[in-house]
């Protein structure tokens, strides 16, 4: 963890408290620093106070929420409303009033990390590749890629079981929800789609595989 805070006392009783129950933590006295320090090392949160020298917590927070989604708990030394509100706008996750139990601000980085936690196994990278199940949003290479209903709905199934070969007729039943021997000519039909929306070169496809005489599998494997 990366703790910004210029108040030497709190800032190395905290270092001292966290250390003790096993976080690394980086400690530094101003903006700056911890700016520099932050592309140096990231850390997996930071604790950043608000009212720094130099650059105040709320530009600082503004500047590592631009670079990046790494957690910030910022430190406050009222729980003022003004405050509060101001530096979740600037991207704050959560925040901690002064004077700060280190037990309270270690609850509050546990938690934060089991959001991101949650909201990264949501996300499922293959090679350029991510789809995020939750928003039903896929991406190529940091694009947007546009599927129809169909389509997404195709990629979803076979990627929820990488390696695995679903039939003609297993891909009937649960992308078109048909519950009779259907026409296998929507699935080739869907797959083409696909193939020419994710795929480098639908020809050599990487992701959705053929396995011919039985069906397609999501790759790669």
């Amino acid at each position: 963890m990366l703790l910004i805070e210029d108040d030497s006392a709190v800032r190395e009783g905290l270092e001292l408290a966290l250390s003790r129950h096993g976080h690394r933590v980086r400690a530094v006295e101003s903006g700056e620093q911890g700016l520099e320090r932050l592309r140096a090392d990231p850390p997996d949160v930071v604790v950043l106070d608000l009212m720094l020298p130099g650059i105040d917590g709320f530009e600082v927070c503004r500047r590592i929420r631009a670079a990046g989604d790494v957690p910030i708990i910022m430190l406050t030394a009222r729980g003022d409303d003004f405050d509060v509100v101001a530096g979740l706008e600037a991207g704050a996750d959560d925040y901690v009033v002064k004077p700060v139990q280190p037990r309270v601000l270690e609850a509050r980085m546990r938690a934060v990390l089991r959001r991101v936690g949650r909201e990264q196994a949501e996300l499922e990278r293959y090679r350029d590749l991510t789809i995020d199940r939750a928003g039903l949003v896929v991406t190529k290479r940091g694009e947007p890629v546009g599927l129809a209903p169909t389509e997404l709905r195709m990629l979803l199934e076979l990627s929820g079981t990488p390696g695995r070969v679903h039939s003609r007729q297993q891909l009937l039943e649960s992308v078109w929800e048909h519950g009779y021997f259907g026409d296998s000519r929507l699935v080739d039909a869907c797959v083409q789609r696909l193939r020419a929306k994710i795929e480098d070169d639908s020809a050599a496809p990487v992701y959705v595989q053929t396995v011919r005489g039985f069906g397609y599998r999501f790759g790669p494997v």
